[in-house]
């Protein structure tokens, strides 16, 4: 005879949208609460936010200092040469997108999307012919490369050519009537904010590799030298290694030899950031186990192959998270270059808020700024998830 539990059949359960929600949200009393809480609360905040950004809000003070929040005090009549950059910029995300797919697709869509929007915003200027040319370059870029994944490596090569070219456009030559010379005196805003950025995360990478390589190696004066370093530069703060590579440096350098402000400056974010690196990697190269050194061992291979072939591998995969939390990390901390006389993002912001015009309007500036730095941040947030999963971290 059928039981009534057999009778009636598995308990039934929802699905979809309506399923997710009494899973996740309501599936018990205080769940419920906590759920209807915390929306309320996030209803009240995000209605007034937004009830203030359209009604209340003066924007006057970035669509009017567009073109200084983003270069800075780049002469205007050489602003042509940031464009271009850009459009190299443009056209390899394109080439990437088509090459390599999935995640550089998306990254490629994001751009296209924000050189759509930035367009339509209300500013003067010539910028949306250059915009425009842009999102037709990466949308051809893209359809001309897609499916063409055997030109990997000449696309690697020519981002890191890109580096050379980007540096030549942007500083000029002396005396060139075609690219004439621009200081970096001259840089500013985001162009400033994203080369301190990109080239102290360049740099500080294989640093930071070779240092943590260098705290496990056997020899005494590698291991002693690579322990000091790194313990020395994080006892101290990032500001201390900027005022000494800004002010105490000169002074050790003969008179006639000046070293660039913005170098300097790019000189003490990679230094500073790459015992932080040293560190991380040391702890993926902790996590190997044993047996896979001395199987590669017996197989024949030399110390040198161990550890680039077997170990150094596994030990960056293991570590991308904290690799990338430590990149965002740099990458916010550009900010503090303003103390030592440089205008990036944050100090072209308050450079603008000391106009008369603009007196008050701290909330428009900083919520700007700090919309730009969310979207970066979180772009190398999503390229590290994309990243992990393609390669199967936290996965057996």
């Amino acid at each position: 005879m059928a039981t009534v539990a057999e009778t009636l059949g598995p308990p039934r359960t929802s699905v979809g949208v309506v399923g997710w929600l009494r899973k996740n949200l309501f599936n018990n009393w205080f769940n419920s609460i906590l759920t209807i809480v915390s929306l309320w609360l996030i209803y009240s905040v995000v209605s007034q936010l937004l009830v203030w950004a359209v009604t209340s809000a003066r924007w006057a003070v970035i669509t009017a200092n567009l073109r200084l929040f983003m270069v800075g005090p780049f002469p205007p009549d050489q602003v042509w040469r940031v464009w271009l950059v850009l459009g190299m910029v443009s056209v390899l995300m394109g080439v990437s997108a088509g090459v390599w797919g999935k995640t550089v697709r998306t990254f490629a869509i994001w751009l296209a999307a924000a050189y759509a929007t930035v367009a339509v915003l209300p500013y003067d200027g010539e910028g949306r012919l250059w915009l425009v040319g842009n999102l037709l370059a990466l949308v051809g870029a893209y359809a001309i490369s897609r499916g063409r994944a055997r030109f990997k490596r000449w696309v690697l090569a020519l981002w890191l050519m890109s580096f050379v070219v980007t540096v030549i456009l942007l500083q000029g030559f002396s005396k060139n009537p075609v690219l004439p010379e621009v200081g970096t005196n001259l840089w500013g805003g985001l162009l400033l904010t994203l080369m301190l950025a990109v080239v102290s995360i360049v740099l500080s990478f294989p640093i930071g590799v070779l240092l943590a390589l260098g705290r496990r190696s056997q020899l005494p004066a590698i291991k002693w030298f690579s322990i000091l370093y790194i313990e020395v530069v994080r006892g101290v703060p990032l500001v201390t290694i900027l005022y000494m590579t800004q002010i105490m440096l000169p002074l050790f350098l003969p008179g006639e030899f000046r070293v660039d402000n913005v170098v300097r400056a790019i000189v003490a974010f990679t230094l500073f950031t790459a015992a932080y690196m040293a560190e991380n990697v040391r702890g993926g190269l902790q996590a190997i186990p044993g047996g896979q050194v001395e199987a590669a061992q017996a197989l024949g291979l030399g110390s040198a192959l161990v550890t680039l072939l077997i170990v150094l591998p596994q030990a960056l995969r293991l570590v991308i998270p904290s690799i990338v939390g430590l990149f965002i990390s740099l990458f916010k901390d550009t900010t503090l270059a303003t103390i030592v006389a440089l205008l990036e993002l944050l100090g072209v912001g308050r450079s603008v808020l000391a106009q008369p015009e603009f007196l008050g309007l701290q909330t428009e500036v900083y919520i700007f700024i700090a919309a730009i730095f969310f979207v970066f941040s979180y772009a190398m947030a999503f390229a590290s998830y994309r990243l992990e999963a393609a390669l199967g971290v936290g996965k057996r």
